[in-house]
């Protein structure tokens, strides 16, 4: 059994040992530190090696956006699952398009905390088509047009296949589902996948998507 290195990031003591207790229990979960502000963060993984962060978007210092902008930038960083009490925010907004795999809610059922954090390990991101649709709406009046010609740069050094591949991925569609879509096998959709992180410098599908919704692309496709 792959046991998940977790660290934990929340200024409120209450919450980090409401979790600790949580996760603790979990036999495919460690906890290997404890930060109360995301100063700590750098320091802590450098010395735990996490496999994940869980992380506090408001703290009084370094807030969790900056912590995951930071921590991402790094070679061979973390996953990292922010924690929020809205669902539609604009710093979750901006913790994605750094390279967070995801958001939970702090009200979030302790089973689903858990699956989303064993989910990220795996490398898949935690966020459902319906979220990620919120997420989009939410952004369509904040300051789009002055991305949206830099999003069309970028996508345009795709070719038309990863053009589609990443179009599907904006759309929420699994694998298996763009697979079917484009009549490709699930092995080729990961590579194409791979190739659009990779020539587009971002961490994850997330980010895929909101580019994809940056550059006009799912409005195009009638999404």
């Amino acid at each position: 059994m792959t046991v998940i290195r977790l660290l934990l990031v929340d200024d409120d003591p209450l919450v980090r040992a409401g979790l600790s207790f949580m996760m603790g229990g979990a036999d495919d979960i460690e906890i290997v530190g404890e930060a109360a502000d995301g100063s700590e963060v750098a320091a802590l993984v450098d010395r735990t090696r996490p496999d994940v962060v869980l992380m506090d978007i408001r703290m009084p210092n370094v807030d969790g956006l900056t912590a995951t902008e930071r921590l991402r930038a790094r070679k061979d960083a973390p996953q990292v699952v922010v924690l929020t009490t809205f669902h539609a925010d604009d710093q979750v907004l901006r913790a994605l398009r750094a390279g967070a795999a995801g958001f939970v809610l702090k009200d979030t059922p302790p089973t689903e905390i858990l699956a989303a954090v064993r989910r990220v390990a795996a490398g898949d991101p935690v966020l459902s088509p319906t979220v990620t649709r919120q997420l989009m709406a939410h952004a369509a009046g904040s300051a789009l047009d002055t991305r949206r010609s830099g999003a069309r740069t970028r996508i345009a050094t795709l070719n038309d296949r990863e053009r589609e591949v990443a179009v599907a991925v904006g759309q929420g569609r699994a694998n298996a589902e763009i697979a079917t879509q484009l009549f490709m096998s699930v092995a080729t959709v990961k590579t194409h996948v791979s190739r659009i992180l990779a020539k587009l410098d971002l961490n994850n599908r997330v980010q895929i998507a909101l580019l994809t919704y940056d550059a006009g692309l799912l409005e195009e496709d009638g999404h």
